[in-house]
């Protein structure tokens, strides 16, 4: 996942060299999740993580996501060529990301939501990874994006040569296309969704534009640039912290519970943190990283709730179907941070999110309420 932001890192370096506009350079992040969208609905539509042996997926997925991310650093000469190769990297990345936790899942049954927290938090810190590589890494930022492809290599090549299918793993399922419409009727799973949906809205925007607000708070402040990528990466990577911590607490004092402190949490830092912008840089990267930690740390329990709600036949289609729509709403809030920015500046555009959490809590609370909710986390909720 160390391929996702691997461009939004050396977007500096883009915009001098290809004179990107503001827009232009945004497209570089939407790209990657309009090809995770269409990856992830293909991939649903066609039951691939159920119907193909996951790990294979996995891996042939990240070989493929890193060759188009190898491909952006050796030949990418504007935008047109930059976007159409990262549309190809998030095509790819949803080979990986629901495969992923599918194969998780087949390794617990009790545990689960700290078993998910932990993969979710390596997802984290593989997308904080490219701010840390541009921090320390080659002043040519060509260089870079291949080094973070090296990484998408190794990662499959793990996956593909010592992770297997767990004990509770079931045999490949037969293709079934009413299994999308089976998602939405099950009333357990389609309120985790919402939940979900709710948290997503808030999530990618976050990590998206938390690197633009660092770099012009501390230049307004003439603070060293490269502190503002070693700042993101702290912030966005402090989520694989609160990903355990929250799986943790999960199994143990419920789902429903966890996943609503979490957002309410985030959503607080999303009114807060803009009222911080161009303060101190030690005030304002503190409670950036408490948003870092919260804003991610309910993720993994969505995806738990929904491999214990859903058919066991089809977790893999159902948690594909989940980020699919997720990730479509990200466009959304991705899109409006800057048009918000152009507007009211960076003191109030983050509170633009702050619904996305409200409607998640909503739903989570309402799921809690529910009978078939006693079917996740063996009844702690």
């Amino acid at each position: 996942m160390s391929l996702w932001f691997s461009a939004s890192a050396v977007t500096p370096a883009l915009v001098a060299e290809w004179r990107l506009s503001g827009a232009g350079a945004s497209w570089l992040t939407l790209a990657v999740q309009l090809g995770f969208v269409a990856g992830t609905l293909a991939s649903a539509l066609l039951n691939l993580p159920d119907v193909l042996r996951a790990r294979r997926l996995f891996a042939v997925s990240a070989f493929a996501a890193a060759l188009s991310n190898a491909a952006f650093a050796l030949s990418a000469t504007g935008l047109k060529s930059a976007v159409a190769l990262r549309f190809m990297t998030g095509l790819f990345l949803a080979g990986v990301y629901p495969p992923g936790m599918k194969i998780m899942a087949t390794w617990f049954r009790r545990g689960r939501g700290m078993a998910l927290g932990v993969l979710v938090g390596a997802l984290t810190l593989g997308k904080a990874s490219p701010y840390l590589v541009n921090a320390v890494g080659s002043r040519d930022w060509r260089v870079n994006l291949l080094c973070l492809s090296a990484l998408a290599v190794v990662g499959g090549l793990v996956v593909l040569l010592f992770v297997a299918d767990g004990p509770f793993a079931l045999p490949p399922a037969a293709f079934d296309f009413g299994q999308v419409r089976q998602v939405f009727r099950n009333r357990g799973v389609r309120l985790a969704n919402f939940g979900y949906f709710g948290h997503m809205w808030e999530l990618y925007a976050m990590w998206t534009w938390t690197p633009v607000m660092l770099r012009a708070s501390f230049a307004a402040r003439g603070v060293e640039p490269s502190l503002a990528e070693t700042g993101s990466f702290l912030v966005i990577g402090a989520g694989a912290a609160g990903c355990v911590a929250a799986g943790l607490l999960a199994d143990r004092v419920g789902r429903t519970l966890v996943t609503s402190w979490a957002m309410a949490l985030s959503g607080a830092c999303c009114v807060l943190v803009g009222l911080l912008f161009q303060s101190h840089p030690a005030v304002l990267l503190a409670l950036m990283a408490v948003w870092g930690a919260t804003v991610v740390a309910d993720s993994a329990q969505f995806s738990s709730c929904v491999t214990e709600l859903g058919d066991p036949r089809y977790l893999g289609t159902a948690l594909t179907i989940q980020t699919c729509v997720g990730f479509l709403l990200t466009l959304g809030s991705i899109h409006l941070v800057p048009v918000l920015v152009s507007h009211v500046g960076w003191r109030y555009a983050f509170a633009a999110l702050a619904p996305g959490p409200a409607f998640g809590i909503y739903s989570m609370l309402k799921l809690r309420r529910l009978p078939e909710a006693r079917k996740i986390a063996h009844g702690k909720k």
